[in-house]
């Protein structure tokens, strides 16, 4: 069983590596089943916007909820995670590898993606997880111990899955890191 995840003290780090695998892999033929998160596009928006799309090919949903400027607390749509990850377990069967881009409040609750993850490893599906240390906790408790630490680099996720470090270093247009310095 491989179940490996990431963590970054920078804001999106993990998000930005979990993405990037995703693309450099499907652009390698490797059939993908998850969800992971761009963030919004816009400048002025709040840190927490962004956009999660499913593997391997979509739908794209808005993660955040416009609760207005004065509005304080959590921004995200459950119901668009939840949808995420009901459309994430259609692509289960076949997918060599499930990335699922946060263990968050509603995993950390049993909730969202919680299901798919144990479904993959029952399944011997590699699974990789982004975690923050707001929910570190509820995922060790959830791992059992059976989880490991993965690097939130490109390259170290690519080698801790097994493949060619090649892959790392290929120029493949498309990814978050070449749009980014586009």
């Amino acid at each position: 069983m491989r179940f490996g995840y990431l963590m970054s003290e920078e804001r999106g780090a993990a998000s930005l590596v979990l993405a990037e695998t995703a693309t450099l892999l499907s652009a390698q033929g490797l059939r993908l089943a998850g969800a992971v998160q761009f963030s919004a596009a816009d400048p002025d928006g709040h840190p927490c916007d962004g956009d999660l799309k499913v593997l391997p090919d979509g739908p794209v949903l808005q993660l955040s909820q416009p609760l207005g400027q004065g509005a304080r607390g959590c921004r995200m749509d459950a119901g668009a995670v939840e949808t995420a990850a009901a459309e994430a377990a259609r692509h289960l069967g076949g997918a060599a590898l499930l990335i699922v881009n946060k263990f968050g409040k509603l995993e950390a609750g049993g909730h969202g993606f919680v299901p798919l993850i144990a479904e993959a490893l029952e399944r011997d599906i590699p699974v990789l997880v982004g975690v923050n240390g707001l929910n570190r906790s509820a995922f060790e408790s959830f791992a059992a111990g059976l989880a490991e630490p993965v690097l939130a680099e490109t390259g170290a996720v690519l080698a801790w899955l097994g493949y060619a470090p090649a892959i790392a270093s290929a120029n493949v247009p498309n990814t978050p890191r070449a749009r980014a310095s586009a």
